[in-house]
């Protein structure tokens, strides 16, 4: 770990992070929510040392890159920029991409506006949502799974933010990382995100350490969460200024990994999307789907061999 590089970068009006390590073609890795670059530490070693470039930003809101404060600086064109600078400001013309949940989503955005900056995707847990334009992203959440949903929780401006503060930042994240529940997470107002620590495992699980917390607790305990937060209060800003994009399919080659304890695999019609011909039509090129049995939705931290086996085997090809 002490041979990861880090630096800070000016990219699209903001100081993005990044840490890197090691020299060749270059894999960008997107990390998701709660989570910080630090969650492809096991893979930035692990391509190293395979003659690749390993590049893992904090994203806009996040760990040591600049958190404007307004939702409406987060939108998938805001991100997909942020990164477009960054390969411009390294001299990288063409990347393989990773990424992990939100990573995951801005990884399929950043196909759909630039697909020439991509060489092939690797996306975990979250399967591409094409456009509905019938329907907003957070009107069918509801529809869904009603107004107590996290989704829908964390859409008002400081208030799961104060439910947060409420809570041990390290308990918290101990408890996110941890979850292995695959149902939907619905937390009523009166119950509030407490719940989480109450149904925690009491020790912390093998491939999670005490020190793997707390690097997560100490940034979060500066930074707060609303920037991680802003991601999802801009969903459906990103419906509204995405309209061009409607039917537009992902034409880089693509393989999708996801746990089979994983939530977002037990999202009602995603078993049925992923295994029976809709994603396929969504995402052409898509040439490889593993299910890993037995894990959850930090896959890339929970079974780190297993994950970087299957990108390595993926990305080797091209």
């Amino acid at each position: 770990m002490e041979n990861i590089m880090h630096k800070s970068i000016l990219v699209n009006g903001i100081k993005m992070h990044v840490a890197e390590i090691g020299e060749g073609p270059a894999v960008v890795f997107l990390h998701g929510f709660p989570e910080l670059w630090y969650s492809w530490r096991h893979q930035m070693l692990y391509f190293s040392s395979k003659g690749y470039k390993a590049i893992a930003p904090d994203l806009r809101g996040y760990g040591d890159s600049d958190a404007p404060p307004s939702a409406t600086n987060y939108t998938a064109f805001h991100i997909v920029g942020d990164l477009v600078a960054l390969l411009d400001t390294l001299g990288l013309d063409k990347v393989f991409l990773v990424g992990h949940d939100w990573g995951a989503v801005i990884g399929w955005n950043f196909c759909m506006f630039r697909p020439d900056r991509i060489k092939a995707l690797v996306n975990l847990s979250v399967v591409f949502r094409p456009r509905n334009a019938s329907i907003k992203p957070l009107d069918d959440y509801r529809n869904m799974f009603g107004d107590d949903y996290y989704i829908c929780r964390f859409q008002a401006p400081g208030e799961v933010e104060e439910e947060f503060a409420r809570i041990d930042t390290a308990e918290l994240l101990k408890a996110f990382l941890t979850s292995r529940d695959p149902r939907p997470p619905c937390i009523p107002k009166e119950i509030g995100f407490g719940i989480f620590i109450k149904n925690a495992p009491s020790t912390l699980p093998d491939w999670l350490s005490k020190a793997d917390v707390d690097y997560y607790a100490n940034k979060f305990k500066k930074t707060g969460f609303t920037g991680g937060l802003n991601y999802y209060r801009a969903l459906d800003l990103n419906w509204e200024i995405s309209a061009a994009w409607t039917g537009v399919q992902i034409e880089v080659p693509v393989k999708f990994i996801a746990g089979e304890q994983d939530i977002t695999y037990h999202i009602p019609g995603v078993q049925d999307y992923i295994h029976k011909g809709g994603f396929k039509k969504d995402v052409p090129h898509l040439q490889q789907v593993v299910i890993i049995q037995g894990a959850a939705h930090f896959v890339n931290q929970e079974k780190p061999d297993e994950i970087n086996a299957h990108i390595y085997d993926f990305i080797h090809n091209f």
